[in-house]
Parts: structure tokens; sequence; C-alpha cells
């Protein structure tokens, strides 16, 4: 059966994938956690053969890990791992950004809007709403970016570190930083200074970076969730 060019089956897979990354986006799944496919099946109301394409997908993605005779788990990142993550964000982020467009007053109220949402999560101490706004604040600038298959690279990227972001959050003047380094940003873009923003993005990165290298380094690989 098909539905608007695209099997039930397929739709169901893609559906499986689509919040399986949000749980690990999130938290709710942490590195080196086993996914369940009898659990996660029945959680979303559908057959296991949904659960196990998706599993598949997110495999090949480097989201998710196989281990034979044991099941999936979310991928653990290594400390080498991780800085290689962010040694390709570094490249790819600075021609993403050297390619945006001027924004318009509806792109960037946008992108203002995020970081009004931000700071108040960072006064309220939410930290896993203020990861969640980070992402779509990033993105609300990448997005508008020509360069689509570099973007959609970059959100693998992203979901592949996102578990790990929260550690320099529990930081008052990480938070700080974070919502200072955004109105820089917004600064920036507003005038269309494109060399500026990736400028101001590459210091941003490395706070983040900095912080969460570290714990690894020490073994602190299974994040706080929230």
């Amino acid at each position: 059966m098909e539905v608007q060019g695209r099997s039930v089956s397929e739709q169901a897979a893609s559906r499986v994938v689509a919040e399986i990354e949000r749980m690990i986006i999130s938290g709710e799944l942490l590195p080196g956690q086993q996914i369940r496919q009898e659990t996660m099946a029945e959680r979303l109301g559908v057959s296991r053969l949904p659960i196990r394409e998706g599993l598949r997908q997110l495999t090949s993605e480097g989201l998710v890990r196989h281990v034979h005779n044991v099941g999936y788990a979310v991928a653990r990142l290594e400390k080498s791992e991780f800085d290689q993550i962010y040694l390709m964000r570094a490249a790819l982020e600075k021609e993403v950004l050297l390619s945006l467009p001027v924004f318009d007053d509806a792109a960037l109220a946008e992108v203002k809007d995020l970081a009004v949402e931000i700071a108040a999560a960072a006064d309220s101490e939410d930290y896993l709403m203020m990861r969640m706004r980070n992402r779509e604040f990033h993105f609300s600038m990448f997005d508008r970016s020509s360069l689509q298959l570099i973007v959609s690279e970059l959100r693998r990227l992203w979901t592949l570190a996102m578990p790990y972001h929260a550690v320099y959050l529990y930081d008052p003047e990480g938070r700080a930083r974070v919502v200072r380094e955004h109105d820089e940003m917004i600064a920036a873009l507003s005038v269309g200074d494109n060399e500026q923003l990736v400028n101001l993005m590459n210091a941003h990165r490395t706070g983040g970076e900095a912080s969460t290298s570290l714990m690894l380094r020490a073994g602190g690989v299974t994040p706080l969730a929230h």
C-alpha cells in the first residue's frame, strides 16, 4: 500500500527515526543506553519491522550502534570522535554562514525570538529547553543557506553531539556567555556581516567544545539528561 508515493512501512520507519532522534537530542535516551526493540515498538505503537528499519538507518548515520548478539544502543562518543565532529563543524559551518543571504525583517525576528526564549530558559535554569532552543536558533540561520547538503550533514553532526551539550550550561557564567554571544551574532546578522558571524560562531563553538572535551577526557562519558 502506498500513501503519497511512500509505503506505509516507509512512513512508519521515518516516524521511528524522527522519534528516536528526538529522544537522543533531548537526553531521554543517553549515550550507551540500550534500545530494546519490543519496548520501543510498544511505546511508538508500531510493529518491530519499522523499529528494525529505523534502527538500521540510525546506525548508518552513526547515531546508534549495533553489537552482534547484544542489540542496538545509543552511540557513545570517544573523545577522538567528539574532536572530529567539532573539526567538521568548524569547516562546514564556516561555508554555510558565509553563504547566508541578507535576512529580511521576518527572518531576523525568528532568530531574535529564539534568542529571547534561550535567555528566559537560562534565567530559569531550564537546561533542556535551553539546549533545544539553542539548536533551533542556529538552524534558523543554517537553514536559510543554499548549501542544503552541507546543512543536512551539520544536522547529523549536531545530533551526535547534542547529548553532551548540557555540561557547560550548569555553569552560570557558561549560560550568560551563550546568551551574550547569541546577541553578538544577531548584531552581525542584522548588518549582513557574514565574516564577523563566522568569527563569532568560532568563538561560540570553542566554549562548548572545551568544557565537553574536558569531561570526555576525564572519562565522564554519560552526560546529565536535564
